[in-house]
């Protein structure tokens, strides 16, 4: 009660939402923040009677969420992620038309594909949809990377590879996202949401891949208001509270270690008799008191209509359902690739990665390194390799054509 006159503040510390858990615009502002790594506090005006009252005398009367109110006293109601992208000022236009390479997506495939690039001289346009760094950017800790004997956080190791790249002068467009690849003669032409086209005569994807979803009943549902696949992102909302984390391999169980930062409980569940984690993580994990693995079981429903009441899960030793309760559900269950822009045009394996080779698709001057590419190892300094084999191929391949 004592912390509510904070949460009414024409001019808060940080970014204050107030939403609902229904509201769809709320949760596409929320994910929006999220993907950008952009603090923020969440109130939701229904949990809060205060709230609503505030949300009504500061939109004339009206009850119209997201109100969403920032640090300068500034107020957007409803705001496009155009308007919150300009607000945060990421820049969303390029300065120029044509780019000897284009790159799509900002993990350290991309980035260090750009500053290879750039270091030698070529215009390198980097296109991030989401949030610069990509899957490293939102680890909690890099603690294999090759330098950071201590570890190092992956916002600060995403803040220095952009850094870097722009030191060589990377040009970074963020918050749009490609919604085509198309060819014109010896050009590739990128077409970006905000309905600007960019060409070049050589495209790099590195667009990753995204966590995979337990496609099971509630899930699309609750997703957004108790279903999460960011630890980093959400964790913090579970203060006090009891989650279950889904997927026994290493993000499953570095996440989970990750939410005792402020869950009470973190359980584990896994659906095979062994976890496929490191045995460095299995150990800290049992190290921990408020931590427990739920070893060879299934997750087959969530129940719970805007917010989640219960989990059915299946214990597959005792071949029997029951019902677990849980305030929140973090997913980990392992990757499915971004190849939606060369679909029907490159040659993609069985699971929709792409195949390359010598890093360049099945399309003359498009390439692909990192995550979305088949045979990759989806680790961090795997992925950075795979950047600089790319560049390098990249170069040759403009040579080849006169570039």
């Amino acid at each position: 009660m004592d912390q509510k006159p904070e949460l009414f503040n024409l001019q808060p510390s940080v970014i204050t939402i107030y939403s609902t858990a229904w509201c769809p615009d709320c949760k596409r502002a929320k994910k929006f923040f999220g993907e950008h790594r952009v603090q923020y506090i969440n109130i939701d005006i229904e949990e809060i009677p205060e709230g609503v009252t505030f949300v009504e005398n500061l939109n004339n009367g009206m009850r119209v969420i997201p109100t969403i109110i920032f640090p300068d006293g500034e107020i957007l109601v409803e705001p496009s992620n155009s308007q919150l992208a300009e607000k945060l000022g990421l820049k969303a236009e390029a300065s120029k038309e044509y780019y000897d390479v284009i790159i799509i997506g900002s993990g350290p495939s991309g980035l260090t594909a750009a500053l290879y690039l750039a270091r030698e001289g070529m215009d390198t346009l980097v296109i991030e949809k989401s949030g610069i760094g990509g899957q490293a950017g939102i680890t909690q800790t890099l603690d294999n990377f090759p330098g950071f004997d201590e570890g190092i956080s992956g916002a600060d190791f995403a803040e220095r590879l952009s850094r870097q790249a722009r030191k060589f002068g990377v040009e970074l467009l963020q918050a749009q996202e490609v919604t085509e690849i198309k060819r014109d003669g010896q050009y590739h032409i990128v077409q970006t949401s905000s309905g600007r086209r960019y060409h070049s005569k050589a495209i790099l994807l590195t667009s990753g891949a995204r966590y995979r979803r337990m496609d099971i009943p509630g899930e699309d549902e609750l997703i957004g208001i108790n279903v999460h696949f960011c630890a980093t992102c959400d964790g913090a909302f579970y203060k006090g509270k009891k989650v279950l984390v889904v997927g026994g391999g290493n993000s499953g169980f570095e996440e989970g270690l990750f939410l005792t930062r402020f869950a009470a409980q973190v359980d584990i569940i896994v659906n095979s008799q062994e976890p496929k984690a490191s045995r460095i993580l299995q150990n800290k994990v049992a190290e921990k008191e408020n931590m427990r693995v739920l070893l060879n079981h299934n997750i087959k429903e969530l129940r719970g209509k805007n917010k989640l009441e219960s989990v059915v899960v299946e214990d597959k030793n005792k071949n029997e359902s029951k019902e677990l309760n849980y305030d929140g559900v973090f997913v980990f269950i392992g990757l499915t690739p971004n190849n939606d822009l060369l679909k029907g045009t490159a040659n993609l394996d069985q699971w929709g990665f792409v195949k390359t080779e010598y890093m360049m698709t099945s399309v003359p001057g498009i390439f692909a390194a990192g995550d979305v590419r088949a045979g990759s190892t989806k680790q961090a300094a795997s992925a950075a390799g795979e950047g600089a084999s790319a560049a390098l191929a990249i170069r040759e391949y403009l040579k080849t054509i006169g570039e």
